[in-house]
């Protein structure tokens, strides 16, 4: 028979890759996950771990089972938050992650606020710019931009109608001028940075009916948008970045927004969960709550030419 805490350090130990790790996040010996995971191998009679002296890595059979045993931990705590205290209440563990630059400075009040009105409710938040992968990590729901590319997952728009903008501070203008075309920006100081370890240096454009890439270049860089924005603020360079993450920036007049007859690239965000049971009643009112605040952002957004001016 299938034990739930075997189940439970399988998907962590998948999530952390070690079995150490697993055991130290359970305050249990690494040879108890080892162990575990070898009862759940013969219950299912097939090998779910790829193991060696230095790696561990899941096997096909293994990628193939993870998402329903993340489903039956996540049934089981359905379960129990029913029994608590009524499937509508709000209440549970809600694990999200947020992209940096957004999550300090724009969604954090939102996810502050709702935490104190819901005091049952436990929150791990994760701000990076890493792109989890939601059926390995311990993540309830995702917060991201652009286009939802895996059917898999569930999203739940936030601000569709976001997009992305250039922008400089004064100072750094009247430094160095103000660039009059897309084409200038190769003259300028293109403040970069990196995405699950690519560098985000081609800059779309629509153009024409189509897309224009532009490849900028910057000799300074970061792990942490941020970070781009800080250094932009600063007076460091130009930046590329969704409208939602500059906006109070913009209206206060740290930075100035570049190229007004350029349109820049929709920036949709959306909120993820890997399934559609996972919008518990804690999901349901956060997502409504995030889409209010984002919705009247976006709403002071200049108005978006058209493609070919």
């Amino acid at each position: 028979m299938i034990r739930l805490e075997d189940v439970t350090l399988f998907v962590r130990a998948a999530a952390l890759g070690s079995f150490s790790s697993a055991a130290r996040e359970a305050d249990i010996l690494p040879g108890q996950v080892s162990a575990a995971v070898n009862r759940l191998e013969r219950d299912l009679n097939t090998r779910l771990f790829a193991r060696s002296t230095r790696s561990l890595r899941l096997t096909a059979e293994g990628e193939a089972w993870l998402p329903y045993a993340q489903e039956m931990l996540s049934i089981v705590q359905a379960g129990a938050t029913r029994l608590q205290g009524g499937e509508n209440e709000i209440q549970g563990e809600l694990k999200i992650a947020v992209p940096s630059d957004i999550g300090r400075n724009v969604i954090l009040p939102v996810i502050t606020a709702f935490c104190e009105k819901h005091p049952r409710v436990s929150l791990r938040l994760s701000l990076s710019d890493q792109v989890s992968d939601m059926f390995r990590d311990p993540v309830d729901v995702a917060i991201r931009y652009g286009v939802l590319e895996n059917s898999s997952y569930v999203a739940l728009p936030l601000a569709e109608d976001n997009r992305r903008v250039l922008a400089a501070a004064p100072g750094y203008l009247a430094a160095h001028g103000r660039p009059r075309s897309l084409d200038e920006l190769a003259h300028h100081h293109c403040l970069l940075y990196m995405l699950n370890g690519h560098v985000y240096d081609k800059w779309a454009f629509p153009a024409d009916g189509g897309r224009r890439l532009l490849t900028v270049s910057s000799r300074m860089m970061c792990d942490d948008a941020d970070l781009a924005r800080r250094w932009a603020v600063a007076g460091m360079g130009v930046v590329y970045k969704s409208w939602i993450d500059v906006c109070e920036d913009v209206q206060a007049g740290r930075l100035e927004l570049l190229l007004p007859g350029q349109p820049g690239e929709a920036a949709p965000l959306n909120l993820l969960c890997p399934h559609r049971k996972q919008f518990s009643p804690a999901v349901r009112e956060l997502h409504a709550l995030l889409r209010q605040h984002l919705r009247a952002i976006t709403a002071q957004m200049p108005a978006r030419p058209s493609a070919g001016a």
